[in-house]
């Protein structure tokens, strides 16, 4: 009887270990990867991710991969919850702005020894963005970026030789162009639209971070902040935002950009660009470099791979990372996504004569001013710009109230 009960443990316990592994059987690995939308079209992206499975498990047969593919809303609370519970996931695409926090809290890898054989081929600009105290935790597999997208033939128009490519040229512009009854600026003041698509540009144009170096106090309340709040003020009283501007969305269809009564968007994708041009002809559209003031930065991030500490299979998710960041994997995503690559040695097959001029601006691209309350701040501050786009309170008393709320915000440790 004894023997029969311990035959009938052994048994259990084995077909126990069987269902915690992989049903690929025990002799493989699976790694789990949450991906993003990141191909627009449904049916090219579950194409594109299908073929990096078959053939990454061709090459690497010990190892399942499975692709999850997640929807962008609600992103961080799932993946915060899936952190907290150590399950769901090995590898999860990310932004830098969502990776500081879980670097601080210890839920994620460093990833500095994946990247290190090819590390001279990244944008530097897309690693430096992804580092926290000096270690790296995210593998970048794209970069994005904006640029300013106009209409030439509104500028021509009213005279204006070029397109403004300074903030001081765009002052200049405005009082032309609204002779015209064109706003030169499409600026968009909802608060919903992210402070990185409408007033962080100006504001790094100027020399403003939002953050003070500490990280402890904001900083967007200097100078450099009331003068780029101000000079959207000045553009207003001139004529050269839309009227709407404090409750307008950066929409490009059905806008006023696209109806030809704003002529510039500061901080556009690539994907807007195409837009205007289907809206205004190809022949009326111009992309240009990030608005100069005392430097040019473009926002633009990095979608990088994060690695779970909890995963239990990390040299297998570190080799599919590898493979997802190599030159033959980034080109093909960037030809699908529109996106572009955060190497430079990856050339994109067939890329479009916009992505070709938005390409010209990865060298001053930006992911913002890095801080696990950064979105908390965003969502502070841009009701106060709304305020003084409506005329309810001046540049300095606005940026200083919104730093009074970020301030409290930022030493309450929530």
């Amino acid at each position: 009887m004894k023997k029969a009960a311990a035959v009938g443990i052994v048994a259990a316990l084995s077909f126990a270990a069987a269902g915690c592994g992989s049903s690929s059987g025990s002799d493989k690995s699976t790694v789990t990867l949450w991906m993003y939308p990141v191909i627009g079209d449904q049916a090219k992206s579950q194409a594109f991710w299908g073929k990096v499975e078959k053939d990454f498990e061709a090459a690497n047969p010990t190892i399942d991969v499975k692709i999850d593919q997640q929807p962008w809303e609600g992103r961080q609370e799932k993946v915060t919850t899936a952190l907290v519970s150590k399950k769901g996931f090995d590898l999860v695409v990310l932004g830098p702005d969502q990776i500081p926090q879980y670097a601080q809290q210890g839920m994620v890898e460093a990833v500095d020894d994946i990247v290190a054989p090819a590390k001279a081929s990244y944008l530097p600009n897309s690693l430096t963005a992804l580092t926290v105290n000096g270690k790296l935790y995210g593998v970048p597999i794209y970069q994005t970026i904006t640029a300013p997208i106009y209409n030439k033939k509104l500028f021509a128009d009213a005279g204006v030789e070029k397109a403004p490519e300074t903030l001081a040229e765009l002052k200049e512009a405005a009082p032309k162009l609204a002779a015209k009854k064109v706003a030169v600026l499409d600026y968009p003041g909802k608060p919903d639209v992210s402070l990185n698509q409408s007033f962080y540009p100006i504001l790094w144009a100027n020399g403003g971070s939002v953050f003070a170096p500490d990280g402890k106090s904001v900083a967007f309340n200097g100078q450099e902040g009331v003068d780029s709040l101000q000079l959207l003020l000045d553009l207003k009283a001139a004529g050269g935002l839309p009227e709407n501007t404090a409750s307008k969305g950066n929409d490009i269809e059905g806008g006023p950009l696209a109806a030809g009564k704003t002529a510039m968007y500061h901080a556009a994708t690539a994907g807007q660009a195409d837009q205007l041009a289907a809206a205004i002809g190809a022949e009326n559209l111009g992309i240009g470099l990030p608005l100069e003031g005392k430097k040019r930065v473009a926002f633009g991030i990095p979608g990088a791979l994060v690695l779970a500490k909890h995963s239990e299979n990390k040299d297998a998710a570190k080799k599919l990372a590898s493979y997802l960041a190599s030159p033959e994997v980034s080109a093909a995503l960037a030809k699908e996504s529109g996106f572009f690559p955060a190497r430079t040695d990856v050339t994109v097959p067939d890329q479009s004569a916009s992505s070709t001029e938005f390409a010209k601006s990865l060298q001053y691209a930006f992911p913002g001013d890095s801080h696990p309350k950064a979105r908390q701040v965003m969502s502070v501050l841009a009701p106060h710009i709304q305020a003084a786009l409506l005329g309810k309170e001046d540049a300095k008393t606005a940026l200083d109230a919104a730093a009074k709320e970020a301030n409290q915000l930022l030493g309450s440790g929530g």
